[in-house]
């Protein structure tokens, strides 16, 4: 990444070298089966956006140190954990460019998997004291909420797009904000600073799931990691979909229609060709591009340094991952 100092990419590169290390190691345990389901998305990598956020945040006051370290790893456990719940509820097979716990373990193991792994972020919580243990549960609420909000969908007369971003805002961007807050604060930054920092995260989160909905019609399995369709089959809105439900245009309504429940699988490649071809791809696009923009500004008043240079890098990268 040609935006980071070199200095600061250094310093990130043995960050997140110890964040692997630290999440293998925390996972281990007695239970052969437990060790081996639980090791099956930490191992398949990921883009660790979380703890690279973490560990750029605390730069903006002393750096890197132990604690951060295990705030970052919080951050990751907390993520992949609710990657193993989500899959049970998409019944998707494919995740990280493997085959999901659930189509291997079955659903069962899969949700018990997701719930150790909860179990060990909050051990190494216990280490960063009670600040950050209230930081976790109210993050936790917000997860559980948004799900919720997703299952249930719009109240009648709510606008479903405005919904849409709630629902981001809880399931995605309450983790990224947090993962930005606990590095600032176990980084020792200005207090305005991790304010600053915690609002850019919450946004940048937004757009980073935005990106992945984009993603997700763009692109193929073996660019995104996962299977691609896989909220159409479950009929759950996403930015390109909603762009269309909410069109005027009489040339939409058989698509519409589609779109407005569950797709069959054997429809589902026939309905991403037609969305590919959409002007809502676009648009979609441009939304995100837009917000990207706004979370680089919220930078602005931030001291102009590498740490800084390289948020607004990551805002820039989570646009180009869909062009």
């Amino acid at each position: 990444m040609n935006f980071i100092d070199s200095t600061l990419e250094s310093e990130l590169s043995k960050g997140l070298k110890e964040v692997d290390v630290l999440l293998s190691e925390h996972i281990k345990g007695e239970y052969p089966l437990v060790v081996e389901t639980s090791h099956h998305l930490v191992e398949a990598g990921g883009k660790r956006f979380r703890p690279m956020l973490t560990l750029i945040a605390s730069h903006f006051g002393s750096g890197q140190n132990q604690k951060v370290i295990k705030a970052a790893v919080v951050c990751e456990l907390t993520h992949v954990a609710t990657l193993y719940h989500d899959d049970v509820m998409d019944e998707a097979p494919l995740r990280r460019g493997v085959e999901s716990a659930n189509s291997r373990w079955g659903n069962t193991v899969a949700i018990l998997t997701g719930d150790y792994l909860f179990s060990k972020a909050s051990d190494l919580l216990a280490d960063l004291g009670p600040e950050a243990v209230r930081l976790q549960a109210k993050t936790f609420e917000r997860l559980v909420v948004g799900q919720i909000e997703e299952t249930q969908g719009p109240k009648e007369g709510t606008d479903p797009l405005s919904h849409y971003l709630r629902v981001v805002g809880e399931k995605t961007g309450s983790l990224i904000a947090t993962s930005a807050r606990f590095g600032a604060i176990f980084g020792g930054a200005p207090k305005e600073v991790i304010e600053t920092l915690t609002q850019f995260g919450e946004k940048v989160g937004v757009a980073f799931q935005l990106a992945d909905d984009v993603i997700d019609i763009a692109s193929d399995s073996s660019e995104s990691g996962k299977t691609p369709g896989t909220d159409l089959k479950e009929g759950v809105p996403t930015l390109v979909t909603l762009q269309i439900l909410r069109s005027n245009d009489p040339k939409d309504s058989t698509l519409k229609e589609k779109l407005s429940k569950p797709i069959p699988e054997a429809e589902i490649a026939e309905t991403i060709k037609a969305l590919r071809a959409h002007p809502a791809l676009t648009s979609a696009r441009d939304y995100l591009h837009a917000l990207a923009n706004e979370s680089k500004a919220m930078l602005k008043d931030l001291p102009d340094n590498p740490a800084r240079k390289t948020l607004e890098g990551l805002c820039d990268a989570i646009v180009n991952r869909t062009d």
